[in-house]
């Protein structure tokens, strides 16, 4: 067929196509180069346009080049002062080590179990809500990466991405809900997600109300998104986010929706009725979560304890885990950080597995973490960043960035196993 009878909407699909190039979930590997990190995955051959990322601090500057600024402001944003998101590192900050010398390190072993599965490494992708409008397809990207490298990967309940699809890409993903608002309601997800093939249920529990994000006001996001000229300025001056990402998605998936808040498809992100998705759930109690429990066959972890009494009703409502966190410093400002209040909140574990996440930035803090008592430690903002620059290649690479650090940290500490970490390795630092 010539060029002249090639339709408008093919020629877009086709533009939009080249323009994603190396952030497409399913674009080729170009030809990599061994990873210059030691310890990183024996299979994993670092892309050589993924080289000058060093760290995962290095995919920000990237992501905000890269974003329109709304969508880059609604990641990187916090609740009103920012000073739960600030603490959050200040905690990893208050830790030094006392390593061990003359250690033999030469076999060292980062892998981890965590409810009868095993994987590679104590990181993990954490939960990220509406991943797919900051990189195309972004929870698929997310999910396919972490089963690439054998890390956990959370999916998001705020997600514009269909569980179902999720879970036939990436089986084993765990699943984030956010529980609706009334009995019926919350049946019926929790079959629905069951029902996808999800085992592993996360409870996300501090969500109460709605937050003062005042920052998503300030860069022009809001929900449901409000089509402006601003935005559409936003949009031309960042053509490779809107070819790449949002136009592709619409051609080939039309208007992403909310698609994982309730049984039946939410409502899509321009819509007014949004807000009924993101209702205030100041109803759910302990009541809810033990009803739950009765129907949910596999493990069931709650997401959001920051108290140790929360951390034993939990035990005492049969949860499988808990997951230390205050959302990234994005609900409660002021909220302690989870590193501060994990070991507290480990002593009353007493067989649930505790996890933590907000803040996680390096190997070395997920170190201190493990040695004050989690088993796991995920991250979240930089792999959204890795995605929204990279696609797949770029989380897989932020991953084994993490992957790389601990084996090395643990060189460094002088410990040849996960299991040898405990506090003594630990000093708080005095300022």
């Amino acid at each position: 067929m010539s060029a002249s009878h090639v339709s408008p909407s093919a020629r877009a699909a086709n533009a939009i196509e080249r323009a994603e190039s190396p952030q497409s979930a399913d674009a080729s590997v170009p030809d990599g180069v061994p990873s210059q990190s030691a310890g990183a995955s024996a299979a994993y051959v670092a892309p050589a346009h993924l080289a000058r990322f060093l760290s995962l601090s290095d995919f920000e500057p990237a992501a905000r080049r890269h974003l329109p600024k709304p969508i880059f402001g609604y990641v990187a944003g916090f609740v009103e002062d920012g000073t739960a998101q600030e603490d959050n590192r200040l905690a990893y900050a208050r830790y030094g080590f006392r390593p061990r010398v003359l250690v033999d390190v030469s076999k060292r072993e980062q892998r981890i179990t965590l409810f009868g599965r095993h994987y590679a490494s104590p990181v993990g992708v954490a939960p990220m809500g509406i991943s797919a409008l900051t990189a195309y397809r972004g929870d698929i990207v997310q999910a396919r990466a972490a089963q690439a490298a054998q890390v956990p990967c959370i999916m998001s309940g705020s997600s514009l991405i269909r569980v179902e699809e999720v879970m036939a890409v990436a089986p084993g993903t765990w699943f984030q809900a956010y529980l609706p608002g009334d009995e019926t309601q919350i049946t019926a997800l929790i079959d629905r997600v069951a029902a996808a093939g999800v085992e592993t249920l996360v409870l996300t529990v501090d969500t109460p109300v709605q937050a003062n994000r005042e920052n998503n006001v300030r860069t022009g996001f809001s929900t449901p998104l409000k089509p402006s000229l601003a935005l559409a300025v936003q949009g031309i001056t960042h053509p490779r986010w809107l070819c790449g990402t949002f136009l592709r998605t619409l051609i080939k998936h039309g208007m992403p929706h909310f698609e994982n808040n309730y049984a039946t498809r939410g409502a899509p992100i321009l819509s007014k009725s949004v807000m009924r998705d993101l209702a205030e759930r100041g109803h759910l109690n302990w009541t809810h979560v033990a009803r739950i429990r009765r129907r949910w066959k596999g493990p069931m972890i709650i997401k959001g304890i920051l108290d140790a009494q929360d951390a034993l009703r939990a035990r005492q409502a049969g949860m499988d885990g808990i997951i230390v966190s205050n959302h990234g410093g994005r609900q409660l400002d002021g909220a302690a950080a989870p590193l501060q209040v994990l070991p507290e909140i480990v002593a009353q574990a007493a067989g649930m597995t505790v996890m933590i996440d907000s803040g996680v930035r390096r190997g070395t803090d997920v170190m201190k973490a493990l040695a004050l008592g989690a088993s796991c430690a995920f991250v979240g903002r930089p792999l959204n960043y890795a995605a929204a620059v990279a696609g797949e290649q770029g989380v897989r690479h932020g991953i084994e960035l993490m992957k790389s650090e601990i084996l090395r940290d643990m060189g460094m500490l002088g410990i040849a196993s996960l299991n040898e970490l405990n506090g003594t390795f630990l000093i708080e630092r005095k300022h």
